[in-house]
């Protein structure tokens, strides 16, 4: 008897005529959507790591205008990188991983500042918002022409939650585009490195540990779910939906493999509502976390120590510079009464 074989072997599924897609029909119509636009074709290499078709593409007024905009973003990012190493393409190449676009100087406030000081890092931030705004907007559609539902745009909005808590929300909250995050890769690390210390160490921010939590327990059920269906491959177990509905020994298997082994019952339904859930409230959890720093608390430490879960760790050598707020207040001199005239 052959084994079953599917798309995580090496088998590489293929039809007579390339599959054009699901019909629109009066879904796609109505709405006002353009028809996919050119030809399907095999590559093999795409096939190694899933469908080996490409196209047809379909793109429309939304993901058209939504490349325009993130094209312009990457311009302004990029030119502004490459004139900050005066223009030498070599030293771009060299110095890419540390070069960046920052926000405005403090001192400007939540006004529009010269080009040269932070004006280009708000035109590259408006177009980069709206480009990623008019994508979410194409999902959005696109789910619904297709007659699928909408978790994969609401997954999407959990994202541009997070980013426009770090370029937006905060920022106004505190008055000064100087507290958003720089456009560029270890500058944007650093960033992060600093704004934890600035505030107190980050860690005790109960936001961000939630954050993390929902990070690792959704790589950890999503690299648990991949592996229990390439286990049950044999048996027909990427063919979740059917499994849901008409549970086979794929689904019974998996099923019992879990309770033996992860001790509760995961469904194959149920499993994805949990994946799904654990990666979206990572970046909900952290945007909170970021939109309540400096707004809200002014040192996540201090405000730990207030609530009994940071240790108070004591004062092992006099401080160079003496806190006004730690000061004992001044003894009274002979003849006088403290804090009250003689």
């Amino acid at each position: 008897m052959p084994e079953y074989q599917n798309l995580f072997t090496r088998v590489q599924v293929r039809g007579p005529v390339p599959y054009p897609g699901v019909p629109m029909g009066s879904r796609g119509q109505l709405s006002g959507h353009t028809p996919r636009e050119g030809t399907s074709r095999f590559v093999t290499l795409f096939g190694m790591i899933g469908d080996a078709q490409v196209g047809p593409i379909y793109l429309g007024s939304l993901g058209i205008l939504s490349i325009v905009f993130g094209f312009i973003a990457f311009e302004i990012i990029g030119l502004n990188m490459l004139a900050s190493v005066n223009w030498d393409p070599v030293q771009f190449v060299r110095q890419l991983f540390w070069l960046a676009l920052e926000p405005p100087p403090a001192e400007y406030g939540l006004r529009i500042p010269p080009l040269r000081e932070g004006g280009w890092w708000i035109v590259a931030g408006f177009c980069l918002t709206v480009s990623i705004l008019l994508w979410w907007a194409r999902t959005y559609r696109r789910a619904r022409a297709l007659g699928m539902g909408t978790h994969v745009a609401w997954a999407f909005a959990a994202a541009i939650w997070l980013y426009l808590v770090l370029g937006f929300f905060r920022p106004v909250l505190m008055g000064s585009w100087a507290e958003a995050v720089p456009f560029g890769i270890f500058p944007h690390l650093d960033w992060t490195a600093a704004f934890s210390i600035r505030y107190g160490n980050l860690f005790y921010n109960p936001f961000h540990a939630l954050s993390i939590v929902f990070l690792y327990g959704s790589t950890l059920l999503f690299a648990m779910h991949g592996a229990t269906i390439l286990a049950l491959g044999r048996y027909g177990g990427e063919r979740e939906i059917e499994l849901v509905l008409d549970r086979g020994t794929a689904a019974e298997r998996g099923a019992l493999f879990w309770r033996w082994c992860m001790g509760f019952n995961a469904s194959f339904e149920s499993i994805h509502r949990w994946a799904w859930w654990f990666a979206v409230l990572t970046p909900i959890t952290g945007g909170i976390g970021i939109l309540l720093t400096g707004t809200v608390v002014d040192n996540w430490y201090l405000w730990a120590v207030d609530r009994h879960f940071a240790p108070p760790y004591p004062q092992v050598w006099e401080p160079v510079v003496l806190d006004p707020a730690l000061a004992a207040t001044p003894a009274a001199t002979p003849g006088t009464t403290q804090g009250a005239p003689r």
